[in-house]
């Protein structure tokens, strides 16, 4: 499908690609790896045509599409939320804006015949399935409906590259090319999009820092090193394995050489200037240049080996909120929420976007006080809270050295060099200006300051985000030392699964605790996301199973099972009228679509085009695709809670 011979790619003295060739197949899956600089970026701009390679050659088979999503920022006009994610093609654009005007009344010069033929090229093109898909796609991204006809100017960067994200997935272009496509997402839409991807049609080749992400996608990691790129049929952990072991078979071939090379070296120095030796030693030496020499392994940064300083001992228990209320305006977020959270305890907030997450880890941070409740720091216990604000607290016109020395705990200037060399500031970017960092690099420092004085409660909103795998291990590393309680929100699995040992699920308000990590709550809420057909960790958590309850009087037990009946008859009734519910929603479905055919097969026909009977069939089918779509929503929302509902309460 698309081929690379022999490219060589250099910037400013720097060789970037040195002869480098691979295929990329129909369906493959694969993952660019590398460190920061190594030229994925560059690779990916290669593969566009936006840059070109000094040398070498880039082909592609006939009519094959690229799609790109790019890791920042994306192209927008005045599009809505839903315009953006439809448009695909600029072919499928510019017709369904003709078609749109022809609804409205508003004729564009052109005969029957040539809207006819838009008409039959728009069915052609999937037109008509475009938006409803669309739709699916933006809710699995965590859209709300509302935000459908949004101007997405008017949304947040990460919403917008979202939508950018939907268009992609609605497009489905043969080769998907994706620059950290999980920055954006928070954890229930990246477990959606990880599923979404999983049954794509097309081939896959992405950048990513998410090794969960890799390893649940990828069947081949690209690797970029010395100038070459390995390919290694492998997700990311297998190829961690499969790597160690070429390295370490490099490292023997390159020390066999070098002992080689030595013996013949001192056998022609020792006998060179002795005639009847001279021409053995002159052999040695052509022995030597014949060799086909081995390079010397590349030394790589290993695990940072740095003692992070510790807090002081908080109290068992390190807050408490009691009868938490709070609302933005009309919006309530949470009513009458508890929670405890005690010493050691390393809690991840999990639940979909919009849930309150956020506004819960800024309520134990203290900064943002409640509508009503309490909120109690217990004895000794001092927070600190990670997230973009820190980054307003950073000294401008400070080297990023020496801000990160502005800490009252006593570590050596090398202590620091080392960490900062840990996230990615090495050698002279050390001293660069604060100002002059980017966003990222400033998010970087941030954590870097708050890990060399850290509080004994730290609550961190996505603390990966701008961080490669090494400086996520390092983070990892530090967070593993630490002696102290965390609360944090974080999209990346891996991140997740080294670090927490509770889970607290947000969802519509309420909060549900889990005594275990990751995997103990995905376990826990398996089997109802499961039938409810849900990506695992997005569906409601269990109900606690009941408790074991003692022996009652015979006159207690005959009305406790009165009681009992009562009960399952009521939500044996609540199970027919949902039941009821979704059969009735399903024949609406099947009704729409039929219509929808009928339209459709009414619009190909030459005779609908006389006496302006087209524009009439065109705004119905329209109705009837967004009703389609609505109508698709409601059914699945009511096929999960009719699935809730059909689940037993001891399940």
């Amino acid at each position: 499908m698309l081929t690379v011979s022999g490219i060589s790619k250099s910037f400013g003295g720097r060789t970037l690609f040195e002869d480098v060739s691979f295929q990329v197949n129909r369906e493959d899956r694969i993952g660019l790896v590398g460190p920061n600089g190594a030229g994925k970026t560059t690779l990916f701009s290669l593969l566009l045509k936006t840059d070109e390679p000094d040398d070498g050659m880039i082909s592609m088979e006939r009519g094959i599409t690229l799609g790109f999503l790019p890791q920042e920022s994306a192209p927008i006009a005045d599009e809505t939320v839903l315009e953006l994610a439809t448009a695909v093609s600029p072919e499928i654009t510019g017709i369904r804006r003709a078609l749109e005007r022809e609804a409205a009344g508003i004729h564009d010069e052109h005969g029957h015949e040539d809207i006819h033929s838009m008409q039959a090229r728009f069915d052609e093109l999937g037109g008509y399935k475009l938006e409803a898909a669309a739709k699916k796609i933006l809710h699995g991204l965590s859209f709300r409906e509302s935000d459908f006809n949004r101007p997405a100017k008017e949304m947040s960067g990460g919403w917008v590259m979202r939508a950018h994200l939907a268009r992609l997935l609605v497009q489905e272009p043969d080769l998907l090319m994706l620059d950290e496509p999980t920055n954006h997402l928070d954890l229930e839409a990246l477990l959606w999009f990880q599923d979404y991807l999983k049954g794509y049609p097309g081939a896959i080749l992405m950048i990513s820092h998410d090794r969960e992400f890799l390893n649940q996608l990828v069947t081949s990691i690209f690797e970029i090193r010395l100038s070459k790129v390995f390919r290694y049929r492998a997700n990311y952990d297998e190829f961690l394995v499969q790597k160690a072991a070429a390295e370490a078979q490099h490292l023997a071939a390159y020390k066999n050489q070098q002992k080689d090379i030595a013996r013949l070296q001192e056998f022609a120095d020792r006998f060179r200037a002795k005639a009847s030796k001279a021409s053995q030693a002159q052999s040695k030496l052509k022995q030597i240049e014949r060799m086909e020499k081995i390079e010397a392994p590349e030394s790589e940064n290993k695990e940072v080996n740095f003692s992070f300083p510790q807090p002081q001992r908080s109290g068992q228990r390190v807050i408490k909120l009691e009868d938490i209320h709070h609302a933005y305006g009309n919006h309530v977020v949470y009513t009458g929420v508890d929670l405890e959270i005690e010493r050691d305890e390393r809690t991840v907030l999990v639940g979909p976007n919009g849930a309150g997450k956020s506004t819960l880890l800024k309520i134990l941070a203290g900064n943002l006080p409640p509508t009503s409740g309490t909120r109690t720091l217990g004895h000794n216990a001092k927070t600190g809270y990670y997230s973009q604000y820190r980054v307003e607290m950073l000294q401008p016109n400070r080297s990023v050295l020496d801000e990160a020395l502005d800490t009252p705990q006593r570590i050596t200037e090398q202590g620091v060099r080392t960490l900062l060399g840990s996230f990615l500031f090495r050698g002279d970017d050390v001293f660069k200006k604060v100002s002059v960092l980017s966003g990222g690099e400033k998010s970087r420092l941030a954590l870097v300051k708050l890990l060399l004085d850290p509080p004994n409660f730290l609550l961190m909103d996505e603390p990966t985000t701008h961080l490669d795998m090494a400086s996520i291990d390092a983070l990892v590393g530090a967070l593993q030392q630490f002696q102290g309680t965390v609360v944090f929100i974080s999209h990346d699995v891996y991140f997740i699964r080294a670090i927490a040992n509770k889970v607290i699920h947000v969802k519509h308000g309420r909060i549900h605790r889990y005594g275990g990590g990751y995997d103990y709550y995905l376990e826990k809420t398996k089997p109802i996301s499961e039938r409810a057909g849900l990506t695992a960790g997005s569906g409601m958590p269990q109900a606690p199973k009941a408790q074991a309850k003692p022996a009652v009087p015979a006159v207690d037990r005959k009305e406790q099972k009165r009681r009992e009946a009562a009960q399952r008859q009521a939500r044996s009734g609540e199970q027919r009228a949902q039941h009821q519910l979704v059969k009735s929603l399903e024949k609406q479905i099947q009704a729409l679509e039929l219509k929808q055919t009928e339209l459709a097969a009414e619009l190909e026909k030459p005779e609908s085009y006389a006496g302006g009977r087209a524009q009439q069939i065109n705004r119905e089918l329209m109705e009837v695709v967004d009703e389609l779509a609505a109508k698709t929503t409601e059914w699945e929302a009511a096929a999960v809670k009719l699935e809730e509902l059909e689940t037993p309460e001891s399940a």
